[in-house]
């Protein structure tokens, strides 16, 4: 297909006052923000304001390494990321920009009978919804990936629907999207504060450096700073972030098809289209954290496992390393839907490093809720006072199967 080659709709200009008044401010102008504003836009909602403190990619959206995938260890995750896949898969033809999007696979590594077990159980439920993960030996996967050292490797779990999309493009095509169809993105304008009017009842006034606009509805997407931000009209959030770093490297002639992650140490791994060998690996006791910096501690925990998986990669160089916080919440699940108390004041934040992948389906969903359609169970199994004991919400089920 031909991509769009106009002038894109652009950004709000940097001493652009604010409106008086919008039906929706969405804070946060990450993934998630951006795929409500484009969602609920689209369907004619257009009086939706979009602030971001920063940049746009500034904060996880443009820190991550860009895997989609539909395994999980809970229904309703495998569920939602089947249709988040489908929407990714027609993302370039629906808003004209090419995210690079190609399916290539996870593939998962077991070193122990205990991880094999747990990625057999996962592998039934996610048959049983639709998606066509199958369990390998270690000589199937290296068939699959030639360049692996399987001594020790117990068992891999393999989907090839997974995927890889490159995040940036992906957060700028929800932006231009939404701004085509009315809305309005404005970066670099922070919030100071929120005034709920009648409880929230008839709205909020939301204060920031670039002036005050009054919302009848605020919708919180601030990801990693989302308890700060929910604490200026007294709502306190579990949810708390954790520095997870990453790195990228030369261009090598492509040879990777699948994500491999090894679950003994969260260590995953990708190749671009363009050629880096993208990953990461999880550092024990890393403490609660919004500083990005970098260390020389997970370059090396990172060089000694990949090297030791992929010897062929002894001698890469990396090119760029940086951090990314995590959104963690004590379930794995996130925070939706409006806290009790505090009408018209909504959530998406708690998504655990996967808000990327799971955004086109929860900004769909929310859009479709926001716009007086239907309201997806999601909305109600997510609640913030499922934290609540005893009493609120039935309690999710643990979603533990994290990388990275």
């Amino acid at each position: 297909m031909a991509f769009d080659t106009a002038p894109r709709p652009v950004l709000e200009p940097r001493d652009a006052p604010l409106p008086a008044r919008a039906d929706l401010v969405i804070i946060g102008g990450g993934v998630i923000g951006l795929a409500v504003a484009y969602n609920l836009a689209r369907r004619g909602h257009s009086d939706i304001v979009v602030l971001e403190k920063g940049y746009l990619a500034s904060g996880a959206s443009g820190r991550n390494g860009g895997g989609v995938r539909q395994q999980w260890a809970t229904e309703i995750n495998i569920r939602l990321m089947r249709e988040s896949v489908e929407l990714c898969r027609s993302f370039a033809h629906d808003l004209g920009i090419n995210v690079w999007f190609r399916q290539g696979g996870y593939l998962f590594l077991a070193r122990t009978p205990g991880e094999t077990a747990r990625l057999t159980k996962n592998l039934a439920l996610q048959n049983r919804c639709g998606v066509p993960t199958r369990m390998l030996s270690p000589a199937e996967a290296q068939v699959i990936v030639p360049e692996l050292d399987v001594t020790g490797i117990h068992a891999a779990c393999f989907n090839p629907s997974d995927g890889i999309l490159f995040p940036w493009p992906f957060l700028w095509g929800y932006a231009q999207g939404a701004i085509k169809y009315g809305a309005r993105v404005f970066t670099f304008a922070t919030v100071t504060g929120l005034e709920p009017d009648d409880g929230g009842r008839k709205g909020y006034s939301v204060v920031t450096s670039r002036g005050t606009i009054h919302a009848r509805r605020v919708l919180n997407a601030a990801g990693a700073w989302s308890p700060e931000l929910a604490r200026l009209i007294g709502v306190e959030l579990p949810n708390r972030p954790v520095r997870h770093e990453i790195c990228s490297s030369e261009p090598l002639k492509p040879f990777l098809g699948p994500m491999v992650s090894l679950l003994a140490t969260g260590l995953y791994v990708s190749q671009s289209m363009r050629g880096e060998i993208v990953g990461g690996v999880t550092l024990p006791r890393e403490a609660s954290t919004l500083d990005m910096g970098s260390s020389l501690k997970f370059l090396a925990t990172y060089s000694r496992q990949l090297c030791r998986l992929m010897p062929a990669l002894a001698d890469l160089k990396i090119l760029r390393q940086w951090a990314g916080p995590y959104d963690v919440t004590s379930d794995g699940n996130p925070i939706l839907g409006e806290p009790p108390g505090r009408p018209n004041f909504y959530l998406a934040c708690g998504f655990v490093g996967h808000g990327f992948m799971m955004a086109p389906v929860i900004g769909k969903l929310y859009a479709e809720w926001l716009a007086g359609g239907d309201r997806h169970e999601i909305f109600d199994r997510c609640r913030l006072d499922r934290f609540d004991a005893p009493g609120g919400v039935e309690p999710l089920a643990r979603e533990d199967f994290i990388i990275g």
